[in-house]
């Protein structure tokens, strides 16, 4: 039997377990015959060696640690719980498919129970769970990862997100209650997806000093050959406990998933094109369109591939760093974004490709803040406790990131309102540059971790000059970034934020203002305001998906009316290069499913043919 869980704290008038699916606030789209989720083809061979790219370097095996770099392929990070990719390591107690907005089916666990009051969640795990060095997984591995995710000892991105939970309670060998502290709409749901590990794992080392040492974990792959910071190999397990359940039926289909480093794009694009890697998703437009070609292009030997997507993009933007002095008046922030020409990337980089990144749930159609509004909305804002604070804020239209239809009429105008903007909140030009009232200049840097981003920040660094702000792009190895970001030790960041087709307890981590301060968060803005904390309590506490949404396109608004981030832009297409010999299903690219993970989930490899070299 499934729970559909449209408010998931209706009063339920019996126990009820869940042997397949839960959907938030809609009814799960696989029964509980299911065989296989759509999107994969569940004939699909095993088989071959997959060869990858990554940049930068790496310097531990352990995801869940703060400090250091994990490498590609384990999919997990500490201050980023949503899969960066797929993760070939870990299994979670449940497993979302990729065709609904939030739907998890059981994988460590056979079935599910939400209690009557529901203030607590059991599951009961699947007795052929295994780990990669065959012991069973039992409750007491499940207690141990989580009281080991929310200690000090891991990334506080995991204590931000389970933060409501108040305990794991082991009832025997195979069932595992999670007691919650307050009613919380997803909460059941989000644990479901805890990554599990054995208690064996750094055989009882403090979890923070496990870091050269395997996961012992229960996925489809085990760690093979590891060259600390260049690169590293993933084997698929022959004895996968899970290979033939629903959900994972025609998925990891390669027998070895290896990743080269490299610490130049320009490397990793020279590496496909003489056949060295197996596949690349390509970023960007101007390398797609000019310098994929050549004989093994003209043979077929390597495809390009335009993947068609309808993927929440969410806000991708630069940051600005309010704990920066210069960047806490509302006035910089809205100059600072009237520098940004997108109009003139789009046409001169993108060849029209890319479109402007209007909000923090782009693409999404109940989630991104609307014109007008609503009735609902108006409702919502009259019983907030901080409804002044809100009104204070959001006056005037929607805002929408300025335009210049590349022109230099537009631009002009657009840096004409800017030097208003900073001369009204106290910034002079004199001596060649912007200066505030203690005759300091005004210097902006970014730090990149490869020569790919240059051709966006070049332009926008030669406008915000116009206005006498010095924009300094620096190269810098992305492990020194990552500390950097991680001490909040920056000016102006890239940033991604929402994107999440249910969103939730993430926004905790990304928003909420006790993550301001907190070592290694997402709030990299470093954002804190009561009505921002109050409307994502709302979104967490909402009863169905109605109500969220309401909340959702509020929050939108306040953050858009407040100008945290300069808007970049996001696309509809993913561009992929590899090799002919690789195959994906038929079925269109579900939409929460980014390329690169369905390319280690649902793609294949066909063996080569006789007399034919791989």
């Amino acid at each position: 039997m499934r729970i559909w869980l449209v408010g998931w704290w209706v009063a339920l008038t019996m126990p009820v377990w869940a042997a397949q699916g839960l959907g938030m606030g809609y009814e799960p789209k696989y029964p509980d015959s299911f065989k296989h989720f759509d999107y994969v083809n569940p004939d699909a061979p095993k088989g071959g060696h997959l060869t990858l790219s990554a940049s930068g370097s790496f310097d531990k095996l352990n995801p869940f640690t703060l400090k250091g770099t994990p490498p590609a392929g384990m999919g997990y990070s500490s201050n980023g719980f949503v899969f960066a990719e797929y993760g070939l390591v870990f299994d979670s107690l449940m497993t979302p498919s990729e065709d609904e907005p939030f739907s998890n089916y059981g994988l460590l666990a056979e079935d599910v129970l939400v209690a009557p009051d529901q203030m607590s969640v059991t599951f009961r795990l699947n007795p052929k769970a295994r780990f990669s060095d065959n012991t069973p997984v039992l409750a007491q591995d499940v207690k141990h990862s989580f009281d080991t995710l929310m200690s000090q000892q891991a990334g506080p991105t995991f204590r931000s997100y389970w933060s409501d939970i108040k305990a794991a309670v082991v009832i025997d060998d195979r069932r595992i209650r999670f007691e919650f502290k307050r009613r919380n709409s997803e909460l059941h749901m989000i644990i479901g997806q805890m990554p599990v590990f054995s208690r064996a794992w750094g055989r009882g080392k403090p979890f923070d000093q496990v870091v050269d040492e395997p996961p012992v974990a229960s996925g489809p792959y085990v760690v093979d050959k590891v060259d600390p910071g260049k690169s590293i190999s993933y084997r698929r397990r022959p004895d996968y406990w899970a290979a033939d359940l629903p959900v994972r039926k025609g998925m990891f289909n390669f027998d070895k998933v290896s990743y080269q480093y490299f610490r130049d794009r320009l490397g990793e694009e020279e590496s496909i094109k003489v056949g060295a890697l197996d596949a690349l998703e390509e970023t960007s437009i101007t390398a797609w369109v000019r310098r994929y070609k050549g004989r093994r292009f003209d043979s077929g030997e390597i495809v390009k591939t335009e993947i068609s997507h309808r993927r929440f993009t969410g806000m991708r933007g630069l940051a600005v760093n309010l704990r920066q002095p210069r960047f806490a008046d509302i006035r910089v922030r809205q100059a600072l974004a009237l520098a940004f020409d997108f109009d003139w990337l789009n046409q001169r980089l993108f060849y029209g490709r890319r479109a402007r990144t209007m909000s923090y749930f782009q693409n999404s159609d109940d989630l991104m803040a609307r014109p007008e509004l609503g009735p609902d909305e108006r409702a919502l804002i009259a019983r907030l406790v901080h409804r002044q604070d809100y009104l204070r804020i959001v006056q005037g239209p929607l805002p929408r990131p300025a335009a210049t239809g590349d022109t230099p009429e537009g631009l002009r105008r657009n840096l004409v309102e800017a030097q208003a903007l900073l001369k009204a909140a106290g910034w002079s030009y004199r001596d060649g540059a912007l200066r505030d009232g203690d005759g300091k200049p005004f210097v902006i840097e970014i730090d990149i971790a490869d020569r790919s981003s240059e051709p966006v920040l070049a332009p926008y660094a030669r406008n915000l000059g116009k206005l006498g702000i010095s924009l300094q792009y620096r190269l810098r190895d992305a492990a020194l970034i990552k500390k950097r970001l991680d001490d909040f030790d920056f000016d102006m960041a890239l940033q991604i934020l929402g994107g999440s087709s249910s969103p939730g307890n993430e926004l905790y981590d990304d928003l909420g203002s006790k993550s301001a301060a907190e070592r290694g968060s997402q709030n990299f803005s470093g954002i804190s305001d009561p009505v921002i904390d109050e409307l994502i309590d709302i979104i967490v506490k909402s009863p169905d998906r109605a109500s969220l949404a309401t909340a959702v396109r509020l929050l939108d608004r306040f953050l858009l009316h407040q100008h945290y981030v300069v808007p970049l832009y996001y696309g509809k297409q993913y561009y992929m290069v590899h090799k002919r010999n690789l195959r994906r299903p038929d079925a269109e690219l579900p939409q929460r499913l980014l390329a690169g993970s369905a390319l280690l989930t649902t793609w294949w490899m066909d063996p080569p043919k006789i007399g034919e070299r791989d």
